[in-house]
């Protein structure tokens, strides 16, 4: 029955039917809902509906495909994120301008479209995550846990201070949305497993080691023969790539350094006295309190809140009484799992920790002393004042050299940061200009350059020179740039005084390195030829030795070489283990270049495959763990990639 529906909703009755019934909705349908994107948007993902899964995705049976919209708000978050990141591998080699390609901005857009794509499929298989699976994974995240324990307060004051904000219920649905776009990837992940036969091959191949013979040959003489004006040409114009002079700038700049100023006078001894009436507050140790206490949690009715209040006023009362034990009062009433069980221990408290009411009743309170109840957000709070230390200053005397010390380097910075002020102001009456600027400054000129980029010595090999001195607007405007920090109290402000594109270089100026060019390819040619030879007659039989006696080779064993071992090169290791295993009786013979000009021939005389049962112990399950997780993950992405054929996908790149 089910075969049959579905066939007679495939056909072109079901399409015209479908056409009238969508025509009443032509005129009250958003334009986004036709199959383009939305103006805030920058992709669009579609899925055709479980129940037909052939519709055509034209309007209107566009209209029945479910679809999620990328917006440019998540772009920008996951492309700051991609930033982010970059600037923390790269340090100061990171470049702003570059990493603002289309390449990089794509590469985001495809992992936002990813999890559509994931969470599109996780909806079409009826995925649902509950609230209880969403309170779990949030109450297991360490940065919301207070000694091990979920801490509700600490919760709400970590989404508070969070980038972006959020509340607990944004949160929530974040959360809930992560999860369900991860089951399906992290099951398929997961439930990957190594077959016997798959692992044991594998190891096989991993674990294969080769005993080999390498003799190299003694580099060809190099070529001198005539190179013809054709041949120049041809060279040139087949390799122009080769001969490109850089992007390059020169440079006039103006260095602003503290090390090189006058140094600042010591304070005299009424500016520290002054400074320290002024600053007394900083040298006194902040008070702290050792506190604990009882929450009792109060409902939002009115029943509910007097209850919590009679409750708390009982245990304070409790509390007060000769002989009470605080602790067990607490562990057996209150509501605060973070400290219940400790007793309601909070530790030492500062000002500025707790809410307000708790704060202004605890920093009220005498040792010793019981406070409360007192109400805040999260109920009433019983509080036992236990101990108090700090909020004692030091003198003078025993602070004079700190400040005499903070004076002097402060006056210092103030005088840099006096004369990069004053060189600012000049530039900007005239931003075009800097020696003008530079002589009213009293501050030198210096001049640098043609250099490309991550090239250049001096302060041109800074990081943040080379961006600035290439970046488009000192380029293209002629201005004179901001101050440009090489270290603390050290700048630069510099002008780019010329520019040369990447340019091809004329023949006529690169003709020797031309054809120097052909001759080493000559070069490395006759050397190519010549390993072929020896090659050859390897194969018709002559061994390795015989040959090497008559050519005068040595001859180097390598016996037991492991895959992937660097020797004698990565590039000649790659050849070895890529040159066919040998025959029985018989070697198998290649050639790997060394260098330029050079190479050796090899002869494989024996393939020993990796052995599973000589793996250390527990090292076997390991491997084949690892070997699994590469097959889980080789089949969440051939996943991806399935449903991003079945779905239909729509990028805006104008919206990028």
């Amino acid at each position: 029955m089910l075969q049959k529906l579905r066939d007679k909703t495939s056909g072109w009755i079901v399409t015209l039917i479908m056409g009238l019934l969508m025509i009443p909705f032509l005129f009250v349908i958003d334009s986004s809902y036709l199959g383009g994107v939305g103006a805030n948007n920058v992709a669009r993902v579609q899925a055709p509906p479980r129940w037909w899964q052939s519709a055509p995705s034209w309007w209107p049976a566009s209209l029945l495909w479910k679809h999620h919209e990328i917006s440019t708000n998540e772009f920008r978050e996951r492309f700051e994120q991609l930033r982010m990141q970059s600037r923390q591998q790269q340090g100061e080699a990171f470049d702003s301008q570059r990493f603002e390609s289309t390449e990089n901005k794509l590469q985001a857009l495809d992992q936002l479209i990813n999890e559509q794509v994931v969470r599109l499929a996780a909806e079409d298989a009826g995925v649902v995550v509950g609230d209880e699976a969403v309170a779990s994974y949030i109450a297991s995240i360490p940065g919301f846990q207070s000694n091990g324990k979920f801490d509700p307060t600490l919760y709400r004051e970590q989404l508070a201070r969070g980038l972006p904000p959020r509340t607990p219920a944004q949160f929530e649905q974040l959360v809930r949305d992560s999860l369900q776009q991860s089951l399906i990837p992290s099951a398929i992940v997961t439930s990957a497993f190594a077959s016997k036969s798959d692992f044991e091959r594998a190891i096989q191949l991993l674990g294969e080691t080769r005993d080999v013979e390498l003799a190299v040959l003694p580099p060809v003489a190099a070529d001198t023969s005539p190179v013809s004006d054709a041949q120049i040409h041809q060279w040139y114009n087949d390799h122009g790539s080769d001969f490109r002079q850089p992007e390059s700038v020169s440079i006039e700049f103006v260095e602003l350094n503290a090390a090189n100023l006058p140094p600042a006078q010591p304070a005299d001894e009424a500016t520290l006295r002054k400074r320290y009436e002024e600053e007394k507050t900083r040298f006194v140790d902040a008070e702290q309190r050792l506190a604990s206490h009882i929450l009792i949690s109060a409902g939002s009715d009115a029943a509910a809140q007097k209850a919590a209040l009679d409750k708390a006023t009982r245990l304070a009362e409790q509390a007060r009484a000769p002989g009470a034990d605080f602790a067990a009062l607490a562990k057996a009433n209150s509501d605060d799992p973070g400290s219940k069980d400790a007793g309601g221990d909070l530790g030492w408290v500062e000002k500025g920790v707790m809410v307000k009411p708790f704060e202004d009743a605890l920093f009220a309170g005498k040792p010793g002393e019981i406070i409360g109840p007192v109400k805040s957000d999260f109920g009433y709070h019983v509080i036992l004042v236990r101990e108090v230390k700090g909020g004692q200053g030091k003198s003078f005397e025993e602070v004079r050299d700190q400040l005499a010390a903070e004076q002097l380097k402060g006056d210092a910075e103030k005088a840099f940061a006096d004369l990069s002020g004053k060189l600012v102001d000049l530039v900007m009456k005239n931003p075009t200009e800097l020696a003008g600027a530079a002589k009213e400054a009293g501050l030198a000129v210096q001049t640098l350059g043609p250099f490309s980029r991550g090239e250049g010595s001096g302060i041109a090999a800074n990081p943040a020179v080379q961006r600035a001195a290439f970046s488009d607007a000192l380029i293209q405007d002629g201005t004179v740039s901001d101050p440009i920090e090489i270290a603390p109290n050290h700048s630069v402000m510099l002008r780019v005084t010329q520019h040369t594109e990447e340019q091809t270089l004329p023949l006529d100026k690169v003709r020797d390195r031309v054809i120097a060019a052909v001759r080493a390819d000559r070069t490395q040619q006759a050397a190519g030829k010549q390993a072929d030879a020896l090659v050859a007659r390897l194969a018709k039989g002559e061994t390795l030795a015989a040959m090497a006696q008559a050519e005068q080779l040595q001859v180097n064993p390598l016996p037991g070489l492991q895959r992937g071992m660097p020797v004698p090169t990565p590039a000649a290791s790659h050849a070895i283990f890529a040159a066919p295993a040998p025959a029985e009786g018989k070697v198998s013979a290649g050639r790997v270049e060394l260098g330029p000009g050079q190479y050796g021939v090899f002869v494989v005389n024996k393939v020993t495959p990796g052995d599973v049962s000589k793996l250390p112990p527990g090292q076997a399950d390991t491997i084949r763990s690892q070997f699994a997780a590469m097959q889980g993950e080789a089949a969440q992405r051939a996943f991806i990639d399935a449903m991003r054929k079945r779905y239909k996908v729509t990028i805006q790149e104008a919206q990028l």
